[in-house]
């Protein structure tokens, strides 16, 4: 399935448009990988803790809005987008949603 972020696909023709889809994954960030991440915090440098969990968030919710896709009988998603929130008292989870226009292409 092609994905793309613009609105049509070069050198294909749009045939259908099958709808909008979704596809959204919310994450918690457990007490250890918290902890680490805030060392870390402390130390300076990158957090891989919190970019490999933001990484796994982002393939799901693409990996869902393609699987969303393709129940409509779409074999490519144009105008995709990725949305990242913090959720939670202590904005301890992680909220990835993706969505695109799901369309038949020849």
């Amino acid at each position: 399935m092609i994905v793309t972020t613009t609105p049509q696909i070069e050198g294909k023709k749009i045939v259908q448009y099958r709808g909008i889809v979704c596809g959204e994954v919310i994450s918690g960030v457990n007490f250890v990988k918290d902890f680490m991440a805030g060392i870390r915090d402390l130390v300076g440098g990158r957090s891989e803790t919190y970019e490999d969990e933001m990484i796994k968030a982002r393939e799901g919710a693409l990996a869902e809005m393609m699987r969303r896709a393709g129940e409509l009988g779409a074999n490519a998603l144009v105008g995709v987008d990725i949305d990242y929130e913090v959720l939670g008292q202590n904005g301890s989870m992680l909220m990835v949603t993706a969505s695109g226009t799901a369309v038949v292409i020849e």
